[in-house]
């Protein structure tokens, strides 16, 4: 379980191969003229997004990736071969930054190619000098260098799974053990003042994006709290984690808060789809209900919150982020109908 939701790397497009010095060497021509050609171009550097791609692990393990060189120019006017250019496949939502003053370089959204570094020139050979003053130029052009730039990749908030919840429901804690990355924890209300993501590694070669959502409160839609700003991180979020505290340590009740934190999501999404033709409503999104914190439970008393669930017609799962327990069940979970979704879409 990696953290690979941005990576630094440098990057070279090729350098142009150098023109040729030649001349014709026949017999029936002793003096023949200069017949040098031009060096091939250097390979380009194109940022290639893939909507198949929900991470920048293919770049965890190397941090420096160059373009092929042009070929040099040879006799007969042959020209060099241009050097392959070099693609970078990267997901939507990939953010290119300079890492010597954090400019925004390219903002990756949409699928396609964008070139981002030019390979160098090739050099001219010498049979492109010649005059009628200099019918045996001597000189040939060197090719021109590529370009260079050490840049920051970063993806942004694009998640295929959103952990949602009261204030210290334990989000943050169950990020930090599904995944490499480390929000601040603490048992205090909005602990967390902004997302987090992290890559969570479900199989050997699968992973997904998990985004914990800051807490949500009562009259969140309103502003209260940490406001509307963080419900619009969810909203292109396919699935939701809603984790609820079920230790009873916050003198909460476990299916109130499950039923506050729909109000506010319903009552966004009656404001927002006012706003937004065709926005996608919170309230109805697939939601796999997490009973965290069961180690400070009694068995019985486990059992009695999941019935008071399944009498509203809810099947929950139980863990203790803390601890770990349950929480690899609920991996595979989120695994099984992210992939089944990604399917969905990929037959469509």
């Amino acid at each position: 379980m990696k953290f690979v939701d941005e990576v630094s790397i440098t990057v070279r497009s090729g350098k142009g191969g150098p023109g040729a010095v030649s001349f014709r060497k026949e017999s029936m021509a002793p003096r023949g003229g200069p017949d040098g050609g031009d060096g091939g171009r250097g390979g380009n550097v194109y940022f290639r997004v893939n909507p198949q791609l929900n991470s920048l692990l293919n770049y965890r393990f190397k941090n420096k990736y160059y373009a092929e060189d042009g070929q040099p120019g040879s006799g007969r006017n042959m020209s060099g071969p241009a050097g392959l250019d070099l693609f970078l496949e990267v997901p939507p939502g990939t953010i290119v930054k300079s890492q010597e003053d954090g400019a925004v370089l390219a903002d990756l959204s949409e699928p396609g190619d964008f070139l981002f570094l030019e390979g160098g020139r090739g050099g001219k050979g010498n049979y492109f000098f010649r005059t009628s003053i200099n019918q045996a130029p001597e000189h040939a052009q060197p090719g021109e260098m590529g370009h260079t730039r050490a840049i920051h990749l970063e993806l942004k908030l694009i998640a295929d799974v959103g952990v949602i919840g009261y204030p210290n429901a334990g989000k943050s804690t169950l990020i930090s053990a599904i995944s490499a990355a480390r929000p601040k924890i603490a048992d205090y209300p909005f602990t967390t003042l902004a997302p987090n993501l992290g890559v969570v590694s479900v199989s050997d070669d699968r992973t997904i994006v998990v985004a914990d959502i800051p807490g949500l409160v009562p009259g969140a839609h309103e502003g209260i709290g940490l406001g509307t700003q963080f419900l619009r991180h969810i909203e292109r979020t396919n699935l939701f984690v809603h984790l609820i505290d079920a230790s009873e340590t916050s003198g909460r009740d476990a299916l109130q808060d499950y039923h506050d934190i729909m109000h506010e999501l319903r009552e966004y999404d009656r404001t927002k789809g006012q706003e937004v033709e065709g926005y996608r409503t919170l309230g109805d999104r697939t939601q796999i209900v997490v009973l965290n914190k069961i180690d400070a439970l009694s068995r019985d008393r486990k059992e009695e919150i999941a019935e008071r669930f399944r009498r509203i017609g809810i099947q929950t799962m139980q863990i203790s982020a803390a601890t770990g327990q349950g929480v690899r069940e609920l991996v595979f979970e989120m695994g099984r109908r992210v992939f089944e979704k990604r399917s969905e879409k990929e037959s469509q």
